[in-house]
């Protein structure tokens, strides 16, 4: 499976319909870049460790595939490319909502689940951290305080969770194939499918939630800037 297909898949399901395509701020674009960079960079210390550890581009890539993280931080980086060169519908409040609610599962994720796991050193651990734990914390942070607020729609959270449920498809399918699972959580060979499905709904369920959450937020911070409370 190819990593092009499944983000410009998900990019035009999240672009669809957004008629909100209100220009981010020159400061925004900035710091858009700059985490852009991070995220990249993030990525690029993860495929040179695990290239170091198999000395084959196809095979490294075909790894790195296997995780979610891996997906959710490119399309970060992709999208954070396009709002900081102003490039629509990058810049959109339904966009930048995606990107943040999907990392924000990443770390999530990570923090309740997968941390302590693995020993890691050098460039792994690295990449660990920015992609694990940096990521996940700038990117909220930029949405709280530089995205533009009041442009979410109630069918947004259902149009995010498009994303997670192709990954999770994909992964089970590729797990099963290989006999190797991206995640513990979903590793139906030791767990079974009955309680690898409960784990996934679990996390599918909290995952729309948390969107709703979201969209709340958003009103709510839409309202102060209307008041005049909020830059």
């Amino acid at each position: 499976m190819r990593l092009l297909p499944l983000h410009a898949c998900c990019m035009i399901i999240v672009a669809k319909g957004d008629g909100s395509m209100e220009a981010i701020s020159g400061r925004a674009r900035a710091v858009a870049a700059v985490i852009a960079l991070v995220a990249w960079a993030g990525l690029a210390i993860q495929f040179s460790a695990t290239f170091n550890a198999n000395d084959a581009i196809a095979e490294t890539l075909w790894i790195l595939l296997r995780y979610f993280t891996v997906w959710t931080n490119v399309l970060v980086a992709i999208v954070l490319t396009g709002a900081a060169f102003g490039i629509a519908p990058f810049g959109s409040p339904r966009m930048l909502g995606f990107i943040t609610l999907s990392i924000l599962l990443v770390g999530i994720v990570y923090v309740l689940l997968l941390r302590g796991l693995l020993e890691l050193s050098g460039g792994a651990m690295l990449a660990d951290i920015i992609l694990h734990q940096i990521v996940p914390v700038l990117v909220p942070l930029f949405w709280l305080f530089l995205a533009p607020k009041g442009g979410l729609g109630k069918w947004d959270p259902w149009l995010w969770l498009i994303f997670p449920l192709v990954y999770l498809a994909y992964a089970l399918a590729r797990g099963a194939a290989e006999g190797r699972y991206a995640y513990p959580f979903m590793d139906a060979a030791k767990l079974g499918w009955s309680q690898t499905a409960t784990n996934c709904l679990a996390i599918g369920v909290g995952f729309l939630l948390a969107g709703y959450a979201f969209i709340w937020l958003d009103r709510q911070l839409a309202r102060s800037v209307r008041a005049g409370l909020l830059p």
